[in-house]
């Protein structure tokens, strides 16, 4: 019979981590340590630094939302919560626009619990909360593991149908698209892809993370043309300059990897530059979703793994080298 180990847990955090600041908080902005804090709550997060002034507050981690680039602001403590982190908190919400808030320690008290709970269902949908507890576990002499427990978290169905329903802007069309992106989040959660979605809301199109602020990759549907497609979107202050690397410098790659036409759009004009894939098929129809939803995610992960170490890697030095190669 294989001997099992035994899991120990460490009570006092501070054993392993004796300061807030100077300890705990550049440990949680690690990459690979943000990385288990995104996956817990469904986010692809980048550190954009540590002890950021928000008001007449610090932030202790300020990261971006890579799927849409807003603001996720971390706050830890290496105690159980309490008010005047609950205070922080509510003056971050009210300073920043779209904004996820996400609140880390050893305990959450009831009442900080509740708080959070209400404040979700309070708040509008541009505003999320999360509590977190963290937890630290070994097996014999093994290295130290971290584990993060979700305490509160946005009710997404409930919020999105209340703010729908509060502008008036619920119809037909936006219940059919709520319901198509619900189906296919479910689709690919069930399939056990890597792909992260949204949260589903009632529009043509959801955001999915390719690990970078100012590039994601967009789903749409079109119910007029019956297609439905793929794109990377180029965003950003640099985006010119970034899409003018990937198609004078990738795209013969890009396009033998992915395997079928890519339609390149620099949109010189618009804030976006796009590099797109289609497929003719009639988002209203629901008898057909399985297939569409198939071939979305199939090309999703197909997308994902040509163009995430591609974008990753980005330098606008890259820029130099081709322009005078073509000198």
């Amino acid at each position: 019979m294989q001997k099992l180990g035994r899991l120990t847990k460490i009570d006092d955090l501070r054993d392993i981590w004796q300061n807030e600041a100077g300890d705990f908080t550049p440990w949680l902005a690690a990459e690979e340590n943000i990385t288990l804090l995104g996956d817990t709550i469904g986010l692809e997060l980048e550190v954009e630094g540590q002890e950021q002034n928000v008001g007449p507050f610090r932030a202790d981690i300020l990261c971006k939302d890579t799927a849409n680039n807003n603001w996720v602001l971390i706050e830890n403590q290496l105690e159980r919560t309490d008010h005047n982190h609950l205070g922080q908190l509510l003056t971050y919400a009210a300073g920043l626009e779209a904004v996820t808030i996400v609140w880390v320690a050893q305990r959450f008290t009831d009442e900080h619990r509740a708080a959070l709970d209400w404040l979700n269902e309070k708040t509008d949908d541009d505003v999320n909360f999360f509590g977190l507890e963290i937890e630290l576990w070994k097996i014999g002499d093994s290295d130290i593991a971290p584990k993060f427990n979700i305490i509160s978290k946005p009710n997404d169905w409930s919020r999105t149908i209340k703010t729908t329903v509060e502008k008036a802007e619920i119809s037909e069309t936006k219940k059919m698209q709520h319901n198509y992106w619900s189906t296919f989040r479910n689709f690919v959660e069930e399939s056990g892809s890597f792909i992260k979605c949204q949260k589903p809301l009632p529009q043509h199109w959801t955001n999915i993370s390719i690990g970078r602020s100012n590039f994601y990759l967009v789903v749409r549907m079109n119910t007029r043309d019956k297609q439905i497609g793929i794109y990377l979107n180029v965003a950003g202050p640099e985006k010119k300059s970034y899409y003018k690397i990937l198609e004078n410098k990738y795209k013969n790659h890009i396009e033998q990897q992915i395997g079928m036409p890519i339609d390149w759009r620099e949109l010189p004009d618009a804030k976006e530059s796009h590099l797109e894939i289609y497929f003719e098929a009639d988002p209203g129809d629901q008898n057909d979703w399985i297939r569409q939803h198939q071939w979305l995610k199939d090309n999703l992960e197909l997308f994902h793994r040509v163009l995430q170490p591609i974008i990753k890697n980005l330098d606008l030095a890259e820029l130099d080298e081709i322009e005078k190669a073509s000198e």
